[in-house]
C-alpha cells in the first residue's frame, strides 16, 4: 500500500510529464506478463516515451490542470499511461508497434493537448512523421522550386549549344 507522501509525488510526477507531453495514449494492458511489460518499457524508453502504471484515481488527479484533463472520463480499469515527450506520434507508434503481436493491449484513449480523439485514432497518429522525416519533407518542398528554376535558366544555353552542334555537322557533312 502506497503512503500519501507517495500518492503526491506519483501524482506530481505524472502532471510534470503530463504538462510538457506532446500526446498521450492510455492503454488497457491486463494478461501481459512481466517479460512483455519490460519489453514494452524498454522500447518506450529508446523512442522518448513515458510510460506509468498509475491508479486511476492518482492519474485523475494528475492530470487535472493539464491539457490531457480531458483523458479523465476515459480512465476506468487497468491503465497505463503513454506520454510522448518528443514528438506526437512517439506513444501511439510504440502502441501500436506492440499490440501487432499482443493482443491483450488495448487502447482505451488517445488525446492531444486540449483533445480527446478515439482509440481508433491512433493509427493516424501513429502515422505522423517523426520530426526527421518532417524536416526532410519540407526541405524536398523547398527545394523542387529552386531546382525548376535552376532547369528553366539553363533550357535556352543547352537550345543553343545544340543549334549551334547542328549547324556544325550540317557544315562538317557538306
Amino acid at each position: 500500500m502506497l503512503t500519501r507522501e507517495q500518492k503526491e509525488a506519483i501524482v506530481a510526477e505524472v502532471a510534470e510529464v503530463a504538462r510538457q507531453a506532446q500526446s498521450a495514449v492510455a492503454v488497457e494492458y491486463r494478461g501481459l506478463t512481466v517479460a512483455e511489460m519490460t519489453e514494452l518499457r524498454a522500447a518506450a524508453r529508446r523512442a522518448g516515451v513515458y510510460l506509468k502504471v498509475v491508479k486511476n484515481t492518482l492519474a485523475r488527479r494528475a492530470l487535472e490542470g493539464t491539457g490531457y484533463a480531458c483523458l479523465r472520463e476515459s480512465l476506468g480499469g487497468p491503465l497505463m499511461l503513454a506520454f510522448s515527450r518528443e514528438e506526437p506520434g512517439a506513444a501511439a507508434r510504440i502502441i501500436r508497434d506492440f499490440a501487432k503481436d499482443h493482443e491483450q493491449i488495448v487502447v482505451r484513449a488517445v488525446a492531444l493537448p486540449e483533445r480527446l480523439l478515439t482509440p481508433q485514432d491512433l493509427e493516424a497518429l501513429a502515422t505522423l512523421p517523426t520530426r526527421e522525416e518532417a524536416l526532410a519533407r519540407l526541405l524536398a518542398v523547398m527545394r523542387a522550386p529552386v531546382e525548376k528554376l535552376a532547369r528553366t535558366l539553363k533550357a535556352p544555353v543547352d537550345k543553343l549549344v545544340r543549334t549551334v552542334a547542328a549547324v556544325r555537322d550540317q557544315k562538317q557533312a557538306a
